[in-house]
């Protein structure tokens, strides 16, 4: 299947993922964690190379990840100090019942298998525990984003996040939804090698990758808001889906 492949295409590019990703604002992560408490017990589950990890350890809370991909878990492994990421999925997670305060999932929930997912992460989560996923959005009201978008093809928009994410399933109560904005400060080359790390990308023809390749490099001579510009600010809106275990 086409998103079976799409999937596992991250971790022939665990390094670059890594480096070109952005993290998460501390204030969006605080308000997914809400009433857990300082020193939470956090499973990073699809935690990738590591990056919500990292954010999270750096509020104080002990962190579990949790990745299925042996190249991601690798990544992961070398730079968050101290932490040995466990092989596992959304569907079977290594832990045992009520084992974790929360469950954040950090551009990763869409790849789920919902109706396997739901129960197991119910299962590891203590009652009233927290269930949250969370995505980095590029704030396609800004016209060159929007640009950015259409060229590399990027998958889901705001409004599809929105509309898909609606229920936990049986064991949460309802999902609430927190808006946050933030901003990186990317060179072009940065912005090349972050599209580059995209399953949109990672799949296509040779000459698909060439082709949006050469237009974003178009875009950012010619757009009068990038031309001549060593940096850039890129936009972005994280959304957080937040729902108690019951």
């Amino acid at each position: 299947m086409v998103e079976d492949t799409r999937a596992r295409s991250f971790g022939t590019v665990a390094a670059e993922y890594d480096r070109f990703r952005p993290g998460y604002p501390a204030a969006a992560l605080r308000w997914a964690l809400a009433d857990a408490g300082d020193d939470a017990h956090v499973v990073d589950l699809g935690a990738g190379t590591g990056i919500l990890t990292r954010d999270l350890r750096a509020l104080g809370h002990r962190v579990t990840p949790v990745e299925p991909d042996p190249a991601m878990r690798a990544q992961l492994d070398g730079t968050v100090p101290g932490i040995t990421a466990l092989a596992g999925s959304a569907e079977a997670v290594p832990l045992p019942d009520a084992a974790t305060d929360a469950v954040l999932v950090g551009q990763a929930y869409h790849w789920f298998d919902r109706e396997r997912a739901h129960p197991e992460i119910a299962r590891i989560l203590r009652s009233g525990g927290i269930f949250a996923p969370i995505w980095n959005t590029r704030d396609d009201s800004v016209g060159w984003v929007a640009a950015l978008g259409r060229i590399a093809q990027m998958g889901e928009s705001i409004s599809d996040l929105t509309e898909k994410v609606t229920s936990f399933g049986a064991a949460f109560g309802p999902v609430e939804l927190g808006r946050f904005t933030h901003r990186t400060t990317v060179t072009p080359d940065e912005v090349v090698g972050m599209m580059r790390t995209r399953s949109h990308w990672l799949i296509a023809a040779p000459a698909q990758r060439q082709r949006v390749d050469a237009e974003l490099r178009e875009l950012f001579a010619t757009h009068p808001d990038l031309a001549g510009r060593e940096t850039v600010e890129l936009p972005y809106q994280t959304l957080v889906f937040r729902a108690w275990r019951r």
